[in-house]
């Protein structure tokens, strides 16, 4: 199926799997989305919600945030996921927040935070500690990024979950503080907790893909300088998501989540150059070192993601060209000094 609206691609992106439906039935209780109104959150929370209704499970899906853009909460609500406007960062409503056996933490800042480096930790770090002390009774599924390692070299393979966590920049320490977070407080209250080091989840409207697909149909230059990449398609990040709650334990299981390819980027601006009949425009040259995440682990787990790079790359191209709309919200994949 190639998504032709954003009603589809919802759809799509939030369309449970059998493994999916079987999670639902071990969550044994109520799922609590924190930080649901971003670019994951609603597909996942519909998902959840889809889940466990198609597995016949009576529980609630809570999604919270700020629900800044309020057509988020009421698309939400109308796909039957509970809503909570809440700041998190404010200790009362936190505490006012329902109690449920099974957590996930989303609430992030990446984009903005040079500039505004204490506001950046106060919400990767400072947060994810108060939020590990409020559900310490519960099981957590806590994001986390692959911007936690170094730049490896591009022929490693990628870092793996061994491999020691070497952040550049202030954004990237701020999420290794996070992990750090719920890592000494699973250990001090026996927590279960696993950290989702994820890198690049995408769609349709915004993701790696797409910033490269853009540019090559607009003619303008592809920064070679970080020369590849990972991706997975948010459904299937989305899909490990909900059933890692199975992994949570104390101390923190680490799980980096991806898809299975080194990508160069070179022959992404290629394939997209193939779609759109354009000869792509690279600018710089490749580094032999890239941000690489080696989900080998993952897929032992979970399976390979149901959604391949080729058919990725085919259905971006076809949102781009027949206009569709998009969350003007680039990645900025080719930093290479940790400044977002």
């Amino acid at each position: 199926m190639i998504p032709r609206s954003e009603q589809e691609l919802e759809d799509l992106l939030s369309r449970p799997s059998e493994a999916d439906r079987e999670a639902a039935r071990d969550w044994s209780g109520d799922l609590l989305i924190l930080g649901a109104g971003g670019k994951m959150g609603p597909t996942l929370a519909r998902r959840a919600r889809r889940a466990a209704d198609e597995a016949g499970v009576s529980l609630r899906v809570i999604a919270v945030a700020r629900f800044s853009d309020p057509a988020v909460r009421e698309k939400l609500e109308r796909w039957g996921v509970e809503t909570l406007t809440a700041d998190l960062l404010d200790e009362e409503q936190l505490a006012a927040l329902p109690d449920a056996p099974n957590v996930v933490f989303m609430a992030a800042r990446k984009f903005g935070s040079t500039g505004d480096e204490p506001l950046t930790w106060a919400l990767n770090t400072y947060l994810p500690a108060r939020v590990a002390v409020r559900f310490r009774h519960s099981r957590i599924v806590a994001f986390s990024s692959g911007n936690v390692y170094p730049l490896v070299p591009v022929i490693s393979g990628g870092a793996t979950e061994a491999t020691p966590p070497d952040p550049i920049g202030e954004y990237a320490q701020s999420v290794l503080g996070r992990e750090r977070m719920f890592q000494y407080f699973s250990q001090l209250y026996g927590t279960p907790v696993v950290l989702l080091r994820l890198n690049y989840a995408v769609e349709l409207r915004y993701g790696v893909l797409l910033d490269i697909g853009l540019k090559v149909f607009e003619r303008r230059p592809v920064d070679l300088s970080m020369g590849a990449v990972n991706v997975i398609w948010q459904g299937d990040a989305n899909s490990v998501c909900l059933r890692a709650f199975r992994l949570a334990a104390s101390p923190p299981e680490i799980l980096n989540v991806t898809g299975p390819e080194t990508l160069s980027v070179r022959w992404i601006a290629r394939r997209f150059g193939e779609h759109f009949g354009v000869e792509p425009v690279f600018e710089g040259t490749e580094a032999p070192t890239a941000l690489l995440n080696n989900a080998a682990h993952c897929h032992r787990l979970f399976g390979y993601p149901s959604v391949s790079a080729e058919q990725m790359i085919e259905w971006v191209a076809q949102w781009i060209a027949a206009g569709g709309r998009i969350l003007g919200k680039p990645t900025h994949f080719e930093v290479r000094d940790g400044k977002f």
